[in-house]
């Protein structure tokens, strides 16, 4: 997805592309978790699939939960971009529902998006 690199800005490239809901056949995916990375630094877009607009948010942090970047709101393209100084095993929040106060169908959160290496 070379428009959310140039979203995170010039040199990141990508590292991981996490296709949500986990385990869902790729034609039904929701939305897909862009993790990109440039000297240490990390950045990540959620990328609405569905076509129209959603809740969504998206937050990553130091590990540890220290400074925390997020982004949330009603997006028909994507929530983020999110940024982390010092990406390693960075954890990282994505959520998708239809509103902000229904059930999200895409609650996923994970400590490996980015390397721990």
């Amino acid at each position: 997805m070379e428009a959310a690199a140039t979203v995170c800005g010039a040199g990141y490239t990508l590292r991981k592309a996490v296709p949500l809901p986990l385990g869902d056949p790729p034609d039904e995916r929701l939305g897909t978790l862009f993790a990109y990375e440039n000297s240490g630094k990390g950045c990540a877009i959620l990328d609405n699939n569905v076509g129209s607009k959603q809740y969504m948010y998206l937050k990553v942090c130091k590990v540890g939960g220290s400074s925390c970047d997020t982004d949330s709101g009603n997006f028909t393209e994507y929530a983020g971009p999110v940024r982390v100084s010092n990406f390693a095993c960075a954890p990282v929040t994505a959520k998708m529902a239809k509103t902000s106060s229904s059930t999200p169908y895409i609650d996923y959160k994970s400590d490996y998006v980015f390397p721990c290496g």
